[in-house]
């Protein structure tokens, strides 16, 4: 009984006993004083009651709510040396329970032939090598929905980076269009015939940033189906990022599987892991965004003096239609990359010790060795691929894409990934380590970060280090930092990455149960990828019949 009910039943005793014809006269016990008669005892009792069945339901429920509360804060690692359990640096623990899943579903339609489709789809991707893959996968998903055969890419040979290199200068083109024989058409050019039979060139158009499946339907589809052939330009970022789960998986066989490098890129790559593998069992992976260019494009202050001022300010005229932005309002909004310096005291707070090697992985770093020293003093064990493979690297020097596909290697391969931006690598890097089992990736908490790093000589190194870890909770490659809508999704492939069964017994050492994915797609699909990996060990076995009778 509630409350308010023993409270109202009480009462109504009181007023029944107050009555002038009440005819009770039963006593319970007697003092010395007043009897004290058994109706009001008994709503004393029942009154007690209520408040004890309300007690003790709160403290049920609050029970368990503090105990989903601790196991779910669990997760995270020691701030103040309260109910947080450790992290490791290296490694997720709850890694092991997910895995990437790329299978087509049963409704997913098989490849149209390239006689039956609706056309070619020419595309011209744009920028540097990394947002050129973005370009691409999204490229093979508008093929699926426009039942387009789709050409060969053509890569940008003309942006900032100025590189030369083909499609098959960079990535394995027989792979390529093996892999994706079930999903879309791919041609490595135009057909002959078909070009004949073209009236006029191929039509050239540039669709709207982030467009909608139905954009491609309403207003590329008739184009293509009238004239064939069809280009499509700037071709970066023009898919929108939210699909549905059959198409995400297609953007994840693309990226993940089908855009492999080409075998000298691939085995220089594997030479670099190895070299820095022999000097240590674990690295870290460090990419920097630290050339002239970025920080001039920034807006943001270094601390370079007038110097900088000037330099990165002539730099900055290149662009005409960049705004004037405010240096310190830009670091407040975590909008400025941190300095090579700033990376390592992260590192360090967060308990990388001196003798952990790193690689990094860089352009042309603004000040030389003079910006890199601060790095280098508080991780001595430093190594670039230039160190690890001077005269193997001379055929890939005059490529910028090349260089940057065996940075993408090893970073890719290293036991832990950090960045000093959010640019194009460090996302496409960050949801492949996704994908690929969770690797730990350390991504800086830019706005909170940079207003600590500023107040750091106000404080002892304990109390920062502290700090710092607090700033990067929900920063490390965590499962659970995987959310609906947030983020790009080749940052965040959610759609395509699933849950392993475990048994109870064989959680984490702590008992604790893995954290959930905040996803629409947390499903245990163990046959799906099992056909999956037979699919790719065929294509292997074709592959290498092909080349054993060329």
């Amino acid at each position: 009984m509630g409350i308010a009910k023993a409270w109202r039943f009480s009462l109504d005793l009181l007023q029944q006993q107050q009555q002038p014809n009440w005819k009770g006269k039963h006593v319970c016990w007697r003092f010395t004083m007043k009897p004290i008669s058994l109706s009001m005892v008994c709503g004393f009792m029942l009154f007690g009651l209520g408040m004890i069945s309300l007690l003790m339901g709160h403290m049920a429920s609050d029970l368990e709510w503090y105990s989903q509360r601790f196991i779910r804060r669990s997760f995270y690692f020691t701030l103040d040396g309260n109910d947080h359990a450790p992290i490791d640096i290296w490694k997720s623990r709850y890694s092991k329970y997910y895995y990437g899943c790329k299978e087509r579903g049963r409704s997913f339609a098989p490849a149209v032939h390239e006689r039956k489709s609706n056309g070619y789809l020419l595309i011209a991707t744009s920028g540097g090598l990394n947002q050129q893959r973005t370009g691409i996968t999204d490229a093979v998903v508008v093929a699926r929905i426009l039942n387009a055969t789709l050409v060969l890419p053509e890569l940008d040979r003309h942006s900032f980076w100025k590189d030369d290199s083909d499609f098959h200068n960079i990535f394995d083109v027989n792979w390529f269009i093996t892999y994706l024989a079930k999903d879309v058409p791919i041609v490595k050019r135009v057909p002959y015939k078909a070009m004949r039979s073209m009236e006029k060139p191929p039509y050239m158009m540039r669709v709207p940033r982030k467009s909608e499946p139905e954009y491609y339907l309403d207003q590329v589809l008739p184009i293509l189906l009238r004239r064939r052939v069809l280009q499509l330009t700037k071709f970066d970022y023009r898919l929108a990022n939210d699909l549905d789960d059959e198409l995400q998986k297609l953007r994840c066989r693309v990226n993940y599987h089908a855009l492999r490098f080409t075998k000298p890129i691939r085995q220089l790559g594997q030479k670099l892991v190895i070299r820095m593998r022999k000097m240590a069992s674990r690295f870290i992976a460090v990419h920097l965004r630290f050339e002239p260019d970025m920080l001039a494009f920034s807006g943001c202050y270094f601390g370079g003096g007038e110097k900088e001022r000037l330099e990165l300010g002539e730099i900055r005229k290149r662009w005409t239609t960049l705004p004037d932005f405010n240096p310190d309002e830009e670091r407040k909004r975590g909008r400025c990359p941190l300095a090579p310096h700033e990376v390592g005291l992260m590192l360090r707070a967060l308990g990388f010790t001196n003798d952990t090697y790193l690689y990094v992985a860089s352009g042309d770093i603004y000040g030389g060795d003079e910006t890199m020293k601060p790095l280098k003093d508080l991780f001595p064990n430093m190594y670039t691929k230039e160190m690890l493979a001077e005269e193997e690297l001379k055929p890939f020097l005059p490529f910028s894409s090349r260089l940057a596909a065996l940075d993408y290697i090893v970073c890719d391969e290293s036991n832990v990934f950090v960045t000093n931006n959010n640019g194009n690598m460090a996302k496409i890097l960050a949801g492949r380590r996704r994908y690929m089992g969770h690797k730990r990736t350390i991504r800086p908490n830019a706005k909170r970060l940079s207003a600590l790093l500023l107040e750091r000589h106000k404080m002892d190194w304990d109390t920062f280090a502290r700090k710092v870890k607090a700033c990067q909770r929900g920063f490390m490659g965590e499962p659970d930092e995987m959310k609906p809508g947030r983020g790009e999704f080749h940052e965040y492939p959610s759609s395509c990455v699933c849950e392993k069964p475990y048994i109870d017994e064989e959680l984490s050492e702590d008992g604790h149960r893995p954290p959930k994915l905040a996803t629409r797609n947390m499903t245990v699909e163990i046959d799906s990828t099992m056909d999956g990996r037979k699919e790719e060990n065929d294509l292997l076995h074709k592959e290498s019949g092909r080349r054993a009778n060329m």
